[in-house]
């Protein structure tokens, strides 16, 4: 077994994983699900268009399309619904991991940093995903954006997992891959490592309130990139008005 990273001297304490495009190889999936459940009810979808919610909880994609596009019949609710229902089947016969996953978790854990993961999708979802890959038992916690009612960008789900791990949100890394979730990741006051998806030129479309700490092109080179990450982040947090407050913090 590789040694364990000592803890000294390093200011990450903790690392929340994203799930879709980052872990697992499922906005595909995501795609095709919205693209015909939506289609059933006459929204003229395209993979531009479901990227355009990249990161957003079910529940507000449905009502974001509904408030667009309305339809009769079903609730967005409901239709959402009918989404997890279908992503559900294609994420236990289908999904496959991304580049590198295995990769970083095991970075991770010689860094000695607990791990959770923190994702807009359901439980139901989420366990289908890494349940496929037997990957559940690699997080100390699992937290949906259906806990706290609110998908990314809202950091809500990030700071519940900082929470559920008792670690202080400055001391936690997310690992990303959509402007939703660096925006989140910014918002709950952590650190961010992008790892955008191959498909889409994410990095030129980040503002600065946006940006990661760190942009990499494969999870396969996080563990070259913590030490990078905590430099970045360190020094926009000194630059910050209340970044007086992380100074008495360390260690």
């Amino acid at each position: 077994m590789a040694p364990v990273h000592t803890a000294a001297g390093a200011w990450f304490r903790a690392a929340v994983f994203d799930l879709d495009g980052l872990l697992v190889d499922s906005e595909p999936l995501w795609h095709q699900a919205e693209m015909e459940i939506f289609g059933r009810y006459g929204v003229p979808l395209t993979v531009e268009l479901c990227r355009t919610t990249k990161g957003r909880f079910v529940g507000e994609v449905a009502q974001h399309w509904f408030d667009r596009f309305g339809w009769v019949g079903p609730s967005p609710a409901d239709v959402a619904e009918e989404i997890v229902d279908r992503m559900d089947a294609l994420l236990g016969a289908q999904v496959v991991l991304k580049p590198g996953a295995i990769d970083a978790l095991g970075a991770c854990a010689r860094r000695g940093l607990r791990m959770a993961l923190a994702s807009s999708s359901s439980h139901r979802l989420i366990e289908a995903a890494l349940g496929r890959h037997g990957l559940t038992d690699r997080f100390e916690t699992i937290c949906s954006a259906e806990d706290v009612g609110a998908g990314k960008p809202d950091p809500a789900v990030f700071l519940a997992a900082a929470l559920a791990l008792e670690v202080p949100a400055e001391r936690c890394v997310v690992l990303e891959d959509s402007g939703a979730g660096v925006e989140a990741a910014r918002a709950a006051g952590m650190a961010c490592v992008l790892v955008p998806e191959e498909r889409v030129e994410l990095v030129e479309t980040l503002g600065p309130a946006d940006r990661a700490d760190v942009v990499l092109r494969s999870l396969v080179e996080l563990d070259d990139a913590f030490d990078r990450a905590e430099e970045a982040f360190l020094r926009r947090q000194r630059a910050a008005p209340s970044a007086s407050r992380l100074g008495n913090q360390r260690g």
